[in-house]
């Protein structure tokens, strides 16, 4: 089991690290164009915001689920860090668990969001291109969240540690996250 899973962390960190560093490789280079051609030749690019907006999107959905298997998501922990070991595993596995059923269903949810934009043929204002292109990246990015928190509720049940996601696990003596 602990293979399959490791096969599917893999593969899923190599596509959210091309999407994410694409996605922010052409920000810079847009913006960057935007900007020259705004300054040295008076013009600027009718979609630089347009562009630079979707691909937001796009990085900040897909960032979500890469944050989630750095276990680097936000987690309020005031009256975890006071419950004891035992406590803290069981309630970081039902976290899990409800977490990654909640991202499916979110996953679920916005399929039928993106299917709407398309249906009415919904436009760009600048590129003119339909938006649900754009917008297929929610439910990846809510799928790819909900894979690596059902991947940590896994490894929670499988092991004594607990795991934050499949590659991370809680160490009371890492404090690289503390500022």
């Amino acid at each position: 089991m602990k293979n399959l899973l490791k096969k599917i962390s893999e593969m899923t960190e190599k596509l959210e690290r091309f999407l994410i560093m694409t996605g922010i490789l052409a920000m810079m280079v847009n913006s960057t164009a935007n900007a020259i051609g705004r300054y040295a030749f008076n013009k600027s690019i009718f979609f630089s915001e347009e562009l630079n907006q979707f691909l937001i999107v796009g990085v900040t959905f897909i960032g979500f689920a890469y944050a989630v298997r750095k276990g680097r998501n936000i987690r309020m922990t005031a009256i975890y860090d006071s419950l004891s070991r035992p406590v803290q595993k069981v309630l970081t596995t039902v976290i899990a668990f409800c977490t990654s059923l909640l991202l499916f269903y979110l996953a679920y949810l916005s399929v039928f969001y993106v299917l709407e934009l398309k249906s009415i043929n919904r436009l760009s204002p600048a590129l003119q291109m339909p938006v649900y292109y754009i917008y297929a990246i929610i439910p990846v990015g809510f799928a790819m969240a909900g894979l690596q928190y059902a991947m940590s509720f896994v490894m929670n049940l499988l092991h004594k540690e607990i795991y934050l996601s499949f590659d991370v696990t809680e160490d009371k003596k890492d404090l690289s996250g503390v500022l």
